[in-house]
């Protein structure tokens, strides 16, 4: 099964504007996504003049606030941190008998994505695609639940990925007044008149974006349909999903490929 990606327009906002943010987006995915009949609710939101529908599912509301409580908890502790932002290597692997000699060749920021495997006549490696470390992602996934044939062992459950939304955030520190001195003066910058006048502009182009990432979804849901697979046999008004804020998978992910490397000597697939 073929898992449709949609990432959605980068948002540059506020930590407190957040939790509106990911409101106004996570429910309206999932109210295009909805199972049979849904009480559809307005939503007029406070920081911009948007108004969104939601599915009306108590249960449903409360899962997205907990995720969303999760998120902006991490960001309060941590709000210089680039969680999807992981330090990218670029590995040469020589082996001699059955020792192989791992040789750093690069190293860098980066959004770790291995993109290609690496021959040549002093052994091979793998690199990792360059990519802005400035957003946060935030996932949403659609699966169905299958059982896994087993040979040996009784049959499992599996989880079969058929859509997943790419929620990038660029959550910025709020600028605060500086004061800057001279030989001959010292000079405050205060907010002022300017400063409101800066965030009017900011706010005007988050609720212009925020616009955009909403049509995208619409136009995401139209379009893309053949992928999405027979209504289950479940209670609730949604799909199986899982919402996955930022954390260390990519990075665990690297770690796990490079790990696989060093043990075998030499990759068994390419895909």
């Amino acid at each position: 099964m073929n898992c449709e990606v949609c990432p959605l327009k980068e948002l540059e906002l506020e930590h407190f504007e957040v939790r509106e943010v990911l409101r106004c987006v996570l429910h309206t995915i999932f109210f295009h996504r909805a199972l049979g009949l849904v009480r559809p609710k307005d939503v007029d939101l406070e920081l911009f003049d948007i108004t969104y529908v939601q599915c009306g599912d108590l249960d449903l509301e409360k899962k997205i606030e907990e995720k969303i409580d999760q998120f902006i908890d991490r960001v309060e502790k941590h709000p210089n941190k680039k969680y999807q932002s992981v330090t990218y290597l670029e590995i040469r692997l020589k082996k001699s008998g059955n020792t192989v000699r791992a040789e750093i060749v690069d190293s860098g920021s980066s959004r770790l994505g291995f993109n290609r495997l690496v021959f040549s006549d002093r052994g091979y490696g793998f690199t990792a695609d360059l990519q802005s470390d400035s957003s946060v992602k935030i996932c949403l996934s659609f699966y169905e639940v299958k059982n896994k044939p087993g040979t040996w062992f009784p049959k499992k459950l599996e989880r079969l990925y058929w859509e997943q939304w790419e929620i990038n955030l660029n959550v910025v520190q709020q600028q605060k007044a500086h004061s800057s001195k001279s030989h001959h003066s010292k000079v405050v910058v205060d907010p002022g008149e300017s400063a409101v006048e800066e965030t009017s502009i900011r706010r005007a182009a988050l609720e212009a974006s925020l616009r955009e990432v909403l049509f995208q979804i619409i136009k995401f849901v139209n379009e893309k349909k053949d992928h999405v697979p027979p209504i289950p046999n479940l209670d609730g008004i949604s799909f199986p999903y899982e919402i996955t804020i930022p954390g260390s998978s990519d990075s665990a992910f690297g770690m796990d490929m490079f790990k696989r490397m060093l043990q075998t000597g030499h990759p068994t697939m390419l895909s």
